[in-house]
């Protein structure tokens, strides 16, 4: 009877990566068809219900983005039925979890915001332009058409177009677009008409996008920026000069002029409608994350805090200026706390503000309105949709994440576009050289990057170079190399993953497997007792410690740690299955078949437990029960040929010979190569009297094992029967 042990899968991101797309994502564009993928294990693609259309349609309203209920305190309260609605329609389409349609709608997706992107980014340069007919012109073809292949070809999409979970920022960034857009047509009556329409339309869209992903709601501040300083033509820096300058009020009065006041209204009265909405969805308050997500948060000082998180806002600004450090996961230890002003590391925030400050001068102040225009879009492209992920308005789960900037990379874009042609006037000899040397360098390094996200192997050992701090990522590179059978190498990166994050409960569970596996039993103990103690309701932890512990004889802890895993998780069939075989060991015959029962009740395909209770009924004595049992366990499991095994010796010492045959024979269609299976069925026909039979068969056990034991005895003693019956028939 065999332990079944548990090796906790921890998701390796907060998004996961099930099945990456081996291309770049602006490379994928043009060399579709020699696409090739891997498929990944992700909690909210494979372990989601709610992908299958057996499950109804409506949990997809009810459960998050990983298939927990909303309502439940473990949930992660990311809200976007929309994007699993699209998996569930994958799902439906490929007849099953197929992933090359996952990776073909998120390409298309990616491919379609890219082009839609021209149009976002020839507004935005150019400016709101109508023809006579109330077409709208684009006034900078080139700028905003380089600009959008900025965009396309920016390594730090990768994340989002690769991993099948980033489909949620894929979809949220496309009704982002198409809610500014929306909102752009309500001007294009010109004379300072508008279409609430239009507005309504534009709010509608955003509702769309904050059911993808939450950070759609930032499209309402983008509206609302656009509004002010575009449609309504607002010169801040002259404002501010006005008010200095003590000018009458009523100067500043022609900025409300033209309704400006009304779409400002309706788009804060549908924001925080939606706000409210989200809030109640949410059902139990906001998600709980720990210290290893997001440590700043975590710190007492708010002046640590504050210097952190600037730390962490500098870091993502040099992911998009410099996409060379990318890693699937920076938490955990990844980025250590600035503690001291004398961390070097506090350059970095200093000469982020001192950028930040020199653009925002370039925006206001400067005399040319195309530079105005063109960088104050940019920084509130940039600015606005990062909001959601800064920290400043809830405390999110995670230092860095490339996914969140899948929008604010728009802005940089912009504003690289810009840097470009400015550059390009002063060097005109170089301008094209310099641009498509520009954008080589970007599509090369997102081929690259896709190409760790090919397979687990690669991407976790990928990170390790980028974040040699970061425990999770040691910790994934030793469970995919587990689950490749290199314990030997596991083992090193478990150890590194504890030492890095002493607490780390899940890399101690693992590794105490490993070494039990390899009869380490005093050390596989320690680690987990550790773990049990730093997390008391590690289920997982307890059952495996309670199979160490009987491997040790330690049997009245065994049982207790076995109670425990139980308590923590109520349906438990592997915890029950454990329980049974430490009470066969004691002799408790009636608690072990009632905890195996228990098992099958929660697993009714659990092969092991319904096979130990016909096992163990046929050892008891108690024939006629275990042939009811072996029965009733291959109307589940028809073709698990160890049941047909142990009922067949059942029924053969019942001496139902025929039906005993039955099983053996179908057992070993099943698996042809069980020495024990033609054992006994070797035995059988001896008993039957078919010893030709007989004969053939303990020769097949033999050959297939020849130390069988019992085998080689009793075919000595049917040759001597075959002997004996010639000598008489002679």
């Amino acid at each position: 009877m065999n332990h079944t042990c548990s090796t906790f899968s921890f998701p390796y991101s907060d998004n996961g990566g099930w099945g990456p797309w081996p291309w770049s994502p602006f490379i994928c564009y043009f060399y579709l068809p020699l696409a090739f993928i891997v498929l990944h294990h992700s909690e909210a693609i494979i372990n989601n219900k709610d992908l299958n259309p057996d499950t109804p349609l409506s949990n997809i309203w009810k459960n998050d983005f990983w298939g927990s209920n909303l309502s439940s305190n473990s949930s992660h309260k990311s809200y976007r039925p929309l994007t699993v609605l699209t998996f569930r329609i994958n799902y439906l389409l490929a007849g099953g979890l197929h992933p090359i349609g996952f990776h073909v709608l998120n390409v298309a997706l990616h491919c379609v915001i890219s082009v839609l992107m021209i149009d976002v980014f020839a507004i935005l340069i150019g400016g709101l332009v109508h023809d006579g007919r109330g077409v709208k012109l684009n006034l900078s073809p080139k700028a905003s058409f380089l600009a959008a292949l900025f965009f396309a070809a920016h390594p730090v999409h990768t994340e989002s177009v690769a991993g099948i979970v980033g489909r949620a920022d894929l979809l949220c960034a496309l009704f982002f677009q198409l809610s500014f857009l929306v909102y752009c047509k309500a001007f294009q009556g010109g004379d300072k008409k508008f279409s609430v329409l239009w507005i309504f339309s534009s709010i509608l869209l955003c509702a769309v996008a904050m059911l993808c992903k939450e950070q759609g709601i930032t499209v309402l501040g983008v509206n609302a920026a656009f509004d002010i300083l575009m449609v309504c033509n607002l010169n801040i820096y002259e404002l501010a000069h006005r008010l200095l300058s003590r000018r009458k009020s009523a100067d500043v009065s022609d900025l409300f002029t033209g309704g400006l006041l009304m779409r400002l209204a309706l788009l804060f009265l549908g924001g925080s409608f939606l706000l409210y909405a989200r809030w109640r969805i949410m059902g139990t308050g906001p998600p709980s994350f720990t210290e290893v997500d997001n440590p700043a948060s975590f710190a007492e000082n708010v002046i640590l805090r504050i210097v952190n998180y600037n730390y962490y806002y500098s870091l993502n600004a040099w992911l998009l200026l410099c996409p060379w450090w990318l890693c699937f996961d920076w938490s955990m230890g990844c980025v250590p706390l600035i503690k001291s002003a004398t961390d070097w590391r506090i350059v970095w925030p200093l000469l982020l503000w001192c950028c930040l400050m020199g653009l925002v001068y370039q925006a206001l102040c400067s005399q040319d309105s195309n530079k105005r225009r063109t960088l104050t879009f940019g920084l509130v492209l940039l600015v606005i949709p990062f909001l959601p992920a800064s920290n400043l308005f809830f405390r999110v789960g995670f230092v860095i994440a490339e996914r969140v900037l899948y929008l604010s990379s728009a802005g940089y874009c912009l504003i690289l576009a810009y840097a470009v042609g400015y550059c390009s006037c002063h060097w005109k000899k170089h301008k094209v050289l310099a641009t498509l040397t520009l954008l080589c360098v970007n599509v090369a390094r997102s081929a690259q990057r896709s190409q760790h996200w090919r397979s687990e192997q690669s991407l976790f050992t990928s990170a390790v170079s980028v974040c040699p701090l970061n425990a999770k990522v040691h910790y994934n590179v030793g469970k995919n190399l587990a689950d490749r059978g290199n314990q030997s190498a596991a083992i090193k990166y478990y150890r590194e993953a504890v030492r890095l994050h002493p607490k780390y409960v899940h890399a101690m569970n693992n590794l105490g497997n490993i070494l039990k596996e390899r009869n380490e039993l005093k050390e596989a103990e320690e680690l987990l007792s550790s773990a049990v103690h730093i997390q008391p309701d590690f289920a997982a932890a307890w059952m495996n410690l309670g199979i160490v512990q009987n491997s040790l004889k330690k049997l009245d802890e065994a049982e207790q740690s076995y109670r425990n895993a139980i308590r923590f998780r109520k349906k438990y069939p592997d915890c029950y299955y454990n329980l049974g075989r430490l009470y066969a060991d004691l002799n408790r015959s009636i608690d072990a078949l009632n905890a195996w029962r228990n098992a099958t009740i929660l697993k009714p395909d659990h092969s092991l437990a319904w096979n130990n209770m016909v096992i163990l009924l046929d050892n008891t004595g108690n024939l006629a029960q275990a042939e009811l049992i072996g029965k009733e366990a291959l109307k589940i499991l028809p073709k698990d040929h160890t049941i047909m095994f142990s009922l067949a010796n059942v029924l053969g010492k019942q001496e139902k010979y025929k039906e005993s045959e039955g099983f053996f024979l179908n057992a070993l269609k099943i698996n042809p190569n069980v020495a024990s299976c033609h054992g006994n069925l070797a035995v059988l026909y001896h008993r039957w009297g078919k010893l030709d039979l007989a004969k053939r068969h303990y020769e097949l056990s033999l050959r297939l094992d020849p130390s069988a034991p019992g085998t080689k005895e009793n075919y000595n003693m049917l040759k001597r029967k075959l002997e004996q019956r010639q000598r008489t028939v002679g």
